[in-house]
C-alpha cells in the first residue's frame, strides 16, 4: 500500500484552494465585464435613437443587446442610468476633441475656425441631435438629467473657450473684456443656427463640410471684427 506523508492532505487542501483562487481571478465579477457593458450600452443606444427615451423599455434594450434582463440589471439599475452613461461617454469624447481643437494653430482666427467646425460637426451629428431631443423631453420630470447633460457638455465647451479667449486677450491677440460672454456669443454665431435647424427637423441630415465651413467662417469673421486686437 502506498504511504501517505503527514503533510500530504494539508498540501492537497492548500493546492485546491490555490486553484480555486486562480479560477476566480480568471473570471470577472458580476457587473465588471467591459465587453458585456459595451454590448448593453450599444443596444440601449440603438433603442433610444429608434423610439426615444420615454417609449424605450428595459425589455426593448435586453432584446436589442442580446442579453437577459437579469444581466442588464447587474450593470444598470434603470434606463435613466443607461442614458446617463451613454451621454457621459459622448461628453468625454467631446472634451478630448475640444481640447485638441486649440492645439497647433498659427493664429487665433485659424484656431477659432477649427474649433467652430469641430463643435458644429459634433452637435449636429445624428447622435447629438437624438440625445438633445431626449434630454429636452425628460427634463421637466427629471431635471437632474438636463443638468448633467448641460454641465458635462455645453458648459464645459463655454468654459474652455472662455479660458482660451482670456489667454489670447492677455497676450494682445484679442481684445475681449468679458471672455465668458464672448464665448457664448461665438458659439451662438458658429453653432446655434444650424443646430436648431437639425433639432427641429428642418434639416434631416447633418450639414455638409462646405456648409459648415461657410457658416463657421461667417461667424468667426463677425467675432473677429468685434473682438480683434485694437489698432
Amino acid at each position: 500500500m502506498e504511504s501517505v506523508t503527514k503533510d500530504g492532505p494539508a498540501r492537497s487542501v492548500e493546492e485546491a484552494k490555490s486553484g480555486e483562487a486562480s479560477a476566480r481571478r480568471g473570471r470577472l465579477a458580476a457587473g465588471e465585464d467591459p465587453a458585456k457593458r459595451a454590448q448593453i450600452l450599444a443596444g440601449a443606444e440603438r433603442v433610444f435613437n429608434s423610439v426615444g427615451f420615454d417609449a424605450a423599455s428595459m425589455n426593448d434594450i435586453t432584446r436589442e443587446a442580446g442579453v437577459s434582463k437579469a444581466t442588464v440589471y447587474v450593470y444598470f439599475s434603470s434606463k435613466e442610468e443607461l442614458f446617463a452613461e451613454l451621454a457621459e461617454a459622448q461628453r468625454c469624447q467631446h472634451r478630448d476633441e475640444l481640447l485638441a481643437a486649440f492645439e497647433n494653430h498659427p493664429d487665433v482666427e485659424s484656431a477659432l475656425l477649427h474649433l467652430g467646425k469641430v463643435m458644429l460637426r459634433k452637435v449636429t451629428s445624428d447622435w447629438a441631435i437624438s440625445a438633445q431631443r431626449i434630454v429636452i423631453g425628460v427634463t421637466n420630470r427629471m431635471p437632474e438629467i438636463g443638468r448633467r447633460f448641460y454641465e458635462g457638455g455645453p458648459k464645459i465647451a463655454q468654459q474652455r473657450l472662455a479660458e482660451f479667449l482670456r489667454r489670447k486677450s492677455e497676450s494682445g491677440e484679442l481684445d475681449v473684456p468679458d471672455p465668458e460672454v464672448a464665448a457664448r456669443q461665438l458659439l451662438d454665431l458658429c453653432v446655434s443656427g444650424l443646430m436648431r435647424r437639425r433639432l427641429y427637423a428642418v434639416e434631416s441630415e447633418p450639414p455638409s463640410d462646405e456648409q459648415i465651413a461657410r457658416y463657421v467662417g461667417a461667424g468667426v469673421e463677425v467675432f473677429m471684427k468685434a473682438y480683434g486686437p485694437k489698432r
